[in-house]
Formats: structure tokens, C-alpha cells, sequence
């Protein structure tokens, strides 16, 4: 009912009428220094790990990058190949071998990345990250700051993850680092863990199509949130494999990585072999940091078919 639907309206931003704005905060039991390697590490091990058969990030480039404001960063693009992790609603009207392109920006303790896809030239996300030592206190991290009631304090030790994606080594209320002896957490750690850091993430997200606008964007933030929280679980839980390691060890995985996750997605006979640690399980959902899609509006003859699939998507959406 109405009731029901002012519910699900708090909490947001909309900004300029098209973006669904939310802003995330996540605390990490770490220094910003250290979450500098522990993010690239992650970041790179994900990628392999979800990689193989055709489905996975394929790196197409990771490369210094100069700007005239932020100075020296990294520029990345890659290919997500999304194959069966293509939600059922979705495979009836998206292409079988749909992927996504991710560019993205690192002047680390900020960052921007764009998300592309070609064939949905009317969704966009969009996010800004930056990183600070603090316990998520900052009201002024952002120029366009979100109200109060759409700023997400996201939980990596006590939030709830969906339960195919959890695992008990990566349960923060009882790891423990080995080699920096943080941890576990118990409730209210964040009020008095040191050190803490927090990252800041402004997502915006639009899907500009009349009548399903508002289900996919909540659908969307829905799985960005479950993303924060397992990939900045993920980010503390396998410190013990990071920390120490220098940017340039962290480069020289990333090198690593970038060839052997690219021959996993296009050589399915050895997509089950990795020369990192296997954590077994379920694939987790594909990471990203932040995200943007350059829009355009379509002009194929088809749309009217398009209109007729994304009929379908909706009565998936209400199920859900």
C-alpha cells in the first residue's frame, strides 16, 4: 500500500529527479595507509577467483595515469562478463554474452570508476569514494551532501550478508588477525577500535524507464549494499595474506593476477585452476569501487519489444 511505498521512499536523495543518491559509510579496523594495499590485493584476488568459463573480469589495461587536479593515480579498464550470474528476469531480454566495462580512476584516498553497457543506454550508477581515518564522523566528505535519512552506516562485523555468500573464516566476530592481533569484534567496536578508518561512498543510480524506475534502483542499491559489505569483509579478513606487502608488491600481483584471470575467462579447461589460495564456496557477487555510465537515449526501432521484456522484469521485481 501507500504506507508501504513511503517506507521504501526514506532514505533516499533524488537528485535532479533522475538519481536515486545514497551515501554508504564503511568502517575498517585499519589505517588508510594500509587499506591503500589491502583494497588493490582484494580487489585482485576477487577478480580471479570469480573468474572462469567465460564469466568474470577480463583486465584490459591498469596503467599510471596523470591529472591536472588530483596528480599522479592509476587508470584502470576491464570487461565484467556477467554469464550466469545475469539475474533469470534479466537473461530474457539482455544478450547471452552480456558484459559490463568498468573505468576507473584511483588518486587514492580517492576514487571514481565508470560502469558502461552498452545495451542499457538508460541505467547508470555512479560513486565517489574517498577514504579517512575516522569512524565514519564526517558530515562534509562529499560537495552535494546527502540528507540524514539517506546515509547507509553499513556494518562489516555484525550486518547481515545474504547466507550463500558467508563463510565462518571470514566472520569478523571471530577472526583474528595473526599478524596484527585485531580482532574479533564484539558490538560497539567501531566506538573504540583503533585504528578505524571509514570509506565514503556517494552512489547514485538511475534507471530511466517509465514504470520501472524506482523497483530497479532499490533493487540495485539492495545488491550494492550486500558488495560493500562482503568485499570490505573480505578486505580485513585476509589481511594476514596483504599486510606488509609494498605498492610495489601489490603491482606485481596485480600483474599477476591480470594474466591469469584473462586466461581463466577465455580458456575453460584450466578456469578451475588458481595459483592463489582458494577459499572454496559460492562465487561471491563481482566488486567494484565505484561507478558511472555515460547516457544516451536509444533510438533502435526495436524499443517496443524492449518495452514488452522489461514487462517481464517487472513481475519478477514484485516477486522478490
Amino acid at each position: 500500500g501507500e504506507e508501504r511505498r513511503g517506507e521504501k521512499r526514506r532514505g533516499e536523495k533524488r537528485q535532479s529527479g533522475k538519481m536515486l543518491v545514497k551515501e554508504y559509510r564503511i568502517c575498517m579496523p585499519l589505517t588508510v595507509e594500509e587499506y591503500n594495499i589491502g583494497q588493490l590485493y582484494t580487489i585482485s584476488r576477487h577478480s580471479l577467483e570469480a573468474s572462469g568459463a567465460g564469466e568474470g573480469v577480463q583486465i584490459l589495461s591498469n596503467v599510471p595515469e596523470l591529472h591536472p587536479l588530483h596528480g599522479m593515480g592509476r587508470f584502470t579498464e576491464k570487461r565484467i562478463h556477467l554469464g550466469s550470474k545475469v539475474p533469470h528476469w534479466a537473461r530474457m531480454f539482455v544478450p547471452h554474452m552480456l558484459y559490463v566495462t568498468e573505468k576507473a580512476w584511483n588518486w587514492y584516498p580517492y576514487t571514481e570508476t565508470e560502469y558502461t553497457c552498452s545495451f542499457l543506454p538508460r541505467f547508470s550508477i555512479r560513486v565517489q569514494t574517498r577514504f579517512e581515518n575516522n569512524a565514519g564522523t564526517n558530515e562534509q566528505v562529499f560537495k552535494d551532501a546527502c540528507p540524514k535519512d539517506a546515509i547507509c552506516k553499513l556494518d562489516i562485523v555484525f550486518d547481515d550478508i545474504p547466507e550463500r555468500y558467508y563463510k565462518s573464516s571470514e566472520d569478523l566476530r571471530q577472526f583474528r588477525s595473526v599478524k596484527t592481533g585485531r580482532g574479533p569484534f564484539t558490538e560497539g567496536w567501531r566506538d573504540t577500535q583503533l585504528p578505524i578508518m571509514c570509506s565514503y561512498k556517494m552512489v547514485a543510480v538511475s534507471f530511466e524507464v517509465y514504470g520501472f524506475q524506482t523497483r530497479v534502483e532499490h533493487w540495485v542499491h539492495k545488491n550494492i549494499r550486500d558488495i560493500l559489505l562482503i568485499g570490505h569483509r573480505q578486505a580485513f579478513a585476509w589481511i594476514d595474506e596483504w599486510i606488509g606487502m609494498s605498492i610495489d608488491d601489490v603491482r606485481d600481483f596485480e600483474k599477476r593476477v591480470m594474466k591469469e584471470t584473462n586466461l581463466k575467462i577465455f580458456t575453460p579447461e584450466i578456469s578451475g585452476q588458481d595459483s592463489l589460495p582458494s577459499t572454496g564456496g559460492t562465487l561471491r557477487p563481482i566488486l567494484t569501487r565505484s561507478t558511472s555510465v555515460q547516457e544516451s537515449r536509444p533510438t533502435d526501432p526495436g524499443e517496443t519489444d524492449v518495452q514488452g521484456r522489461l514487462r517481464t522484469i517487472e513481475r519478477s521485481l514484485s516477486g522478490q
